[in-house]
């Protein structure tokens, strides 16, 4: 364990859940909305997210997946495979940028603006039209956070709306993000597994299995893998591939979540077949859908 995860205290850790960032960053926004009754717990980083939830100092961790403006945010299959840990839940946030200023700065006072790099490129047409200039910081609510310290009215920060409560900014433009099509797709950590019964999901929610898997190296050997999904009518999901290292003599590995439970049929001969082609198959976690993916 890292020293800086070991100096980090909570009260009641099973009503605790991780985040990396600040206070008041979309994550900790994430984590309030989909698990309102637990405190939340702010991390340096992803790996720290990791290890606090495997030391047991917080009973979930939240970690951002994918942005649909964006793309890929944390590269959870290189994080995942090195812990026992678990995918329990998934959980999509609705992204609500805002620009956000001391008290007394003005839209035409503003100059600078502070934002974490996914922030900005969600927003850079925005910015590129009110002629800002943009600088990268390590995280929008850390971004935020400054801009009030410093109290500078030519600064402003690109950050959510709690962060401007908590820090005592003043909204000088909401919804700065350039598409209100901006979701992040999160997934929740656990220690322990959960195995959702496929049957018994209420409001006819669905099961999504994630897998991480290691080809061997032979001739069309992706296409030949996948090939059992199709046979069976088995949903893919989400399909992405890495070199581990960046190596390229390695094998590819591939990051895949599907719709289904293993224990189902088709499921059970799509990952069979999967199987006769790959070095290692993993299953990270088999865990109920957000109903919003399929709304």
């Amino acid at each position: 364990m890292s020293s800086t995860t070991a100096t980090i205290n909570v009260v009641d850790p099973e009503n605790t859940i991780a985040f990396m960032g600040v206070e008041g960053a979309n994550a900790d926004l994430a984590c309030r909305q989909a698990c309102p009754y637990m405190q939340t717990l702010a991390c340096p980083s992803f790996e720290d997210v990791f290890e606090v939830v495997a030391a047991g100092k917080a009973a979930l961790g939240m970690i951002p997946i994918e942005n649909s403006q964006a793309g890929r945010v944390a590269e959870i299959h290189n994080l995942l495979p090195r812990t026992n840990l678990h995918i329990v839940g998934e959980y999509f946030q609705q992204i609500e940028h805002s620009l956000l200023a001391p008290k007394g700065a003005t839209l035409a006072t503003i100059k600078d603006v502070y934002s974490h790099p996914q922030g900005l490129l969600q927003c850079r047409n925005h910015i590129r039209e009110m002629n800002l200039t943009a600088h990268t910081y390590s995280n929008t609510a850390a971004a935020a956070a400054d801009v009030a310290k410093w109290n500078d009215p030519s600064k402003a920060a690109i950050a959510s709306p709690l962060a401007g409560e908590l820090y005592g900014l003043t909204t000088l433009r909401e919804h700065m993000q350039d598409s209100d099509n901006n979701v992040t797709v999160f997934v929740i950590i656990a220690r322990e597994p959960v195995d959702p019964n496929p049957d018994a999901i209420k409001d006819g929610g669905r099961v999504l299995t994630t897998l991480l898997f290691t080809v061997r190296n032979i001739p069309a050997v992706l296409y030949k893998s996948l090939g059992g999904f199709a046979t069976n009518n088995v949903n893919i999901l989400k399909l992405e591939s890495y070199i581990p290292g960046g190596a390229a003599k390695d094998a590819a590995q591939f990051f895949l979540t599907l719709e289904g439970h293993p224990s189902q049929k088709p499921v059970q001969n799509a990952l069979e077949e999967l199987g006769f082609f790959c070095k290692k198959v993993t299953v990270l976690g088999v865990y109920p859908a957000d109903p919003a993916r399929f709304s």
